[in-house]
């Protein structure tokens, strides 16, 4: 037996795996996005961290940022939790009719406010307890939570804010795109190093090329609003203090995770879910019970009891 679903198993395996999602309590998608959210801030700090090296060659940096930012996954992944962008791919489930559209929503938004509190949890601790954000480390913080509500490169263009928001929803769409095919390959997987392999690349991939993505954001720019208040790091930043003040709690919804949020529903609901469903689920609807269960078991065999492996 290969140690992988072949792409029609795999497609029809979110099937189950999407009525598992919509079947979980309240509580426990509340708890499930906020463990999701606390593992992307985790890899988003150590990416900030990595982002304030000197490595600049031939695109080393962007590369090295990718590479340790997938362990966010990794860890949303194996040990099982919510993440709100992977469950995107709930829409295969909706499309074959095995979960109601108010089902798929209420887990969206537990989900998603889920996410929210464990990202923003994890960079208030790092920023107001942990002292890694009093000095360089907080300036990139800061540089990169200002770029992403456009007080970075697209502040000097014409009409600046539509500019960013049409650019950054195009980078939301590539990045959600990406993710979930990190998720439909850590799944198809059917052992630990095959998931890491399978979530390592489309990660690094969608990091190293610039792409945006809401939950990692909820964490980045609170990271970089909380560094605000230490002179240290505004120092580092080298932004001044009228660029700063565009830098908060407003603009972060207003200028990036409002679009970001929107193109990540592209990429993953639509260009993966949908298209997915098209090909492998619609057309084999009449032996979809049998099919579906079959791989549904394969994924169930490899991380049982978890409530809920793709994210």
């Amino acid at each position: 037996m290969a140690n992988f679903l072949a792409p029609g198993d795999l497609s029809k395996a979110f099937v189950g795996i999407s009525e598992k999602k919509a079947n979980l309590t309240p509580g426990k998608m509340l708890v499930l996005g906020v463990l999701a959210g606390a593992y992307i801030g985790f890899a988003a700090h150590v990416a900030t961290t990595i982002a304030t090296g000197p490595c600049e060659w031939l695109g080393l940096k962007k590369f090295l940022i990718g590479a340790v930012f997938s362990c966010g996954l990794m860890l949303v992944i194996i040990p099982g939790s919510e993440l709100w962008t992977g469950n995107n791919m709930m829409t295969i489930g909706l499309l074959d009719r095995k979960i109601s559209l108010a089902a798929m929503m209420k887990n969206w938004l537990l989900v998603f406010v889920g996410n929210l509190i464990g990202s923003v949890l994890v960079a208030f601790i790092i920023a107001k307890s942990s002292g890694l954000l009093d000095g360089a480390i907080g300036g990139t913080a800061i540089k990169i939570a200002a770029a992403k509500v456009g007080s970075g490169p697209f502040a000097s263009e014409t009409s600046a804010e539509l500019s960013h928001n049409y650019a950054y929803l195009f980078r939301a769409i590539g990045c959600n795109w990406l993710v979930c095919l990190a998720v439909m390959m850590a799944i198809a997987a059917q052992d630990i190093a095959g998931k890491v392999l399978g979530i390592f690349f489309p990660i690094m991939a969608f990091v190293a090329s610039g792409f945006e993505h809401s939950i990692a954001n909820m964490y980045f720019i609170p990271a970089g609003i909380f560094a605000k208040a230490f002179p240290n790091a505004v120092a580092a930043s080298g932004h001044t203090s009228e660029t700063l003040q565009n830098l908060n709690w407003v603009t972060m919804w207003s200028q990036n995770i409002g679009i970001v949020t929107l193109g990540n529903f592209i990429g993953g609901a639509i260009f993966t879910g949908c298209v997915y469903w098209w090909i492998f689920v619609k057309d084999d609807s009449k032996a979809s019970t049998k099919s579906h269960a079959t791989a549904q078991a394969r994924v169930e065999r490899v991380l049982e009891p978890t409530p809920s492996q793709a994210n």
